[in-house]
């Protein structure tokens, strides 16, 4: 007769700080994540987005300004599995309005969290993206979630349903021109998020 398997360790931020500097870790539920860094049609992907809000959001060029629009935040949430324990996530973009958090942090992670968040998916992250992290940020409170597929070439766009989660808005394909939520003061262009 076999033996019971052995309950295995949660883990803790400790764990995650001591994760190589090549690779993304987030810890979700007492579980460390090692991810590697992303291929290139995932890192251009993001950082044309983030271009392209940070001038009318973040800085005001041309837009209404009120946002911080930051690559790649740690962000700690209280793991609700554990006292004193934390969940960190790194979306590949998130976005804070200004009126919310006036300031950046002193810490090198976020303890707030955002009013929009942008994963842009992989082969590898999808599944990851989509059932362990975007569940994370409807608890949160996160109001806006999009999720970028540069392979498929699209943009999925949620909304928080308080209470119930997530609901998808549209799913925008292709060189589609198009105004989203909570960026829709500009037309976003997304021929050039998939641009090579």
């Amino acid at each position: 007769m076999g033996q019971p398997a052995a309950k295995q360790r949660r883990a803790t931020y400790a764990d995650l700080e001591a994760v190589p500097p090549n690779k993304v870790a987030e810890l979700i539920g007492g579980v460390l994540h090692v991810l590697p860094r992303p291929a290139p049609p995932h890192t251009r992907a993001a950082s044309r987005l983030g271009g392209k809000l940070s001038g009318p959001f973040d800085l005001g060029e041309g837009g209404p300004g009120g946002w911080h629009i930051l690559d790649e935040p740690e962000i700690h949430f209280p793991d609700p599995a554990s006292l004193g324990d934390v969940e960190a996530v790194v979306p590949d973009l998130a976005g804070w309005r200004v009126e919310r958090m006036p300031e950046l942090p002193e810490t090198a992670f976020f303890p707030l969290a955002p009013d929009w968040i942008c994963e842009v998916l992989s082969p590898s992250t999808e599944e990851y993206d989509r059932a362990e992290k975007m569940p994370v940020y409807a608890r949160e409170g996160v109001r806006h979630a999009w999720l970028v597929d540069p392979i498929r070439r699209t943009l999925e766009v949620f909304s928080l349903v308080p209470g119930r989660g997530w609901a998808p808005v549209a799913t925008h394909r292709d060189a589609a021109r198009v105004r989203i939520e909570p960026f829709d003061a500009i037309e976003l262009d997304l021929s050039l998020l998939w641009a090579k």
